[in-house]
């Protein structure tokens, strides 16, 4: 029976069973063992009876004997069998228990993989984030160097401007003389006002020059309360006689809005100007040099109430006329390039102020001398821009060129015995590094600057300290407090001799 049993389940020779192909196959051999066991068992069961009965007859004992222990033999491989198939089931239960266990460690394997990826990316993110943080906190360390050197730099300005308005000395270097009004022009300016002067820009009319003196000197005095109703007393004479729309109502009105600009009434004074420069378009041309005046002074009124912006293309307007009737090289062109180069270096155009200031500087060098003020004014101009930028090298060595044209101009050469100042400071921070200090050189012969050199004095003590300050920058100790004891014993020769 357990042949035919097995013979049911043949299968072509080759094919390999599956696991659950073989699971149910030994399911059926242990079903046919265990129904062929209990066959043999009732067939044990007969004979056992007919072997009773034989040894009752005596007849054919052996041969039922023989056939006893056959069965029971079979009986004994049938239970053999079992127990194997048993085993296998058996095995067969761990064996699928075992792999579900390993297919649980693996999904778990895979969550560990894929939980370690997330944490590496993470890792990787972080330390991106940290290198960028550390490079950040890098580049805020130098901005703040940087801002702290401006400021020690506009703190020195400070106090040089205090102290040299209490002096006296009227030619400070404030935001008035970087944006001078046409208006105003005075002949201490250091531009040429040779035979082409009424050429160069707007002359006053005869009958007003006198009240326009007068009312700067009001003004100067801080009377506005008597400067402004002159100024409108005048205007409505002017209108009178003349009408609204004569280029003399222009000038008027021009000046009071300087008046108006003192006293911080930018409004009006913006209000004023609009209507001189379309008074002066009208009557004299778009190109005519009063109108560059104008368009000068409004975009110095907008300049003054922080609108940059809007006051640049009024400037670039005014040098585009300025060019057209004096000449590209004159030097009211170079004043108005220092006028747009400080509106631009307001608004951080760093390349459009380097191109200006070179520019005016090449003009004031070549028409009216190195040693014009304007020369050193223009480059401590463009050395402020450098330092703006972080170019600390270029801005040193336009310092120096000032303080040695200064020296030049004051003691005729640059030899062993005449050093300029800056000279001597670098020698003295080299001897106070070697720890020799005896042969340190005098420095009072330099508060003679003050008088004494062609450059006026807020340029040079400008220059000096700023030259200070770069020169802490760069550790340079001795050197820096050479250079600020020198401003320091100009600004008090200065004072006694005044």
């Amino acid at each position: 029976m357990s042949g035919l049993v097995l013979g049911q389940r043949d299968e072509p020779a080759g094919h390999r069973l599956s696991q659950e192909e073989i699971l149910g196959s030994t399911r059926l051999v242990s079903q046919g063992l265990e129904a062929l066991h209990s066959e043999h068992q009732a067939v044990l069961q007969s004979l056992s009876q007919t072997i009773e009965c034989l040894q009752q007859g005596g007849h054919e004992e052996g041969l039922v004997h023989e056939k006893a222990r056959q069965l029971r033999r079979s009986m004994e491989n049938i239970e053999l069998g079992l127990s194997e198939a048993q085993v296998m089931l058996a095995l067969a239960n761990h064996l699928s228990t075992v792999e579900s266990e390993k297919q649980k460690l693996r999904a778990q394997v895979r969550r560990l993989c894929q939980e370690n990826q997330w944490l590496r990316d993470e890792l990787a993110g972080t330390q991106q984030r940290l290198q960028r943080s550390e490079q950040a906190v890098a580049q805020l360390e130098e901005e703040k160097k940087h801002l702290e050197f401006l400021g020690q730099l506009r703190q020195y300005d400070e106090d040089g401007h205090t102290t040299e308005e209490k002096e006296g000395d009227a030619s400070k270097d404030s935001l008035d003389d970087l944006f001078p009004n046409e208006e105003e022009e005075d002949p201490s300016n250091g531009l040429s006002r040779g035979p082409g002067a009424q050429h160069s820009g707007y002359e006053i009319p005869a009958r007003l020059r006198t009240l326009h003196n007068l009312v700067i000197q009001y003004a100067a005095q801080g009377r506005y309360e008597v400067a402004v109703p002159l100024c409108k007393q005048a205007l409505e004479d002017l209108e009178r006689t003349s009408g609204r729309g004569h280029p003399d109502v222009a000038t008027m009105l021009n000046i009071l809005a300087l008046v108006y600009r003192d006293q911080n009434k930018y409004k009006e004074a913006a209000l004023l100007l609009n209507d001189a420069l379309s008074i002066r378009e009208s009557t004299l041309g778009r190109d005519h040099p009063a109108v560059a005046a104008t368009l000068n002074n409004l975009a110095v009124l907008y300049g003054k109430r922080g609108k940059y912006k809007e006051a640049e293309p009024l400037c670039q307007r005014a040098l585009e006329i300025r060019e057209k009737v004096l000449g590209t090289n004159h030097p009211d062109v170079a004043k108005q390039l220092n006028n747009l180069a400080l509106l631009c270096q307001n608004q951080g155009k760093y390349e459009a102020v380097e191109r200006y200031y070179r520019r005016a500087l090449a003009i004031y060098e070549g028409q009216l001398g190195p040693d014009n003020p304007n020369v050193a004014r223009t480059k401590n101009n463009l050395a402020s821009c450098y330092l703006k930028q972080g170019k600390y090298a270029e801005a040193e060595t336009l310092y120096k060129e000032i303080l040695t044209r200064a020296h030049v101009q004051e003691f005729g050469s640059v030899d062993g015995d005449h050093k300029p100042i800056w000279m001597h400071a670098e020698e003295r921070e080299e001897m106070s590094k070697s720890r020799h200090r005896e042969g340190s050189t005098p420095y009072a012969e330099y508060g003679g600057w003050y008088k004494a050199c062609k450059v006026s004095s807020p340029t040079v003590n400008t220059t000096l300290r700023n030259l200070g300050a770069l020169y802490r920058r760069q550790g340079k100790l001795e050197a820096a407090e050479t250079l600020e004891e020198c401003a320091l014993r100009s600004r008090k020769q200065g004072k006694r001799r005044g």
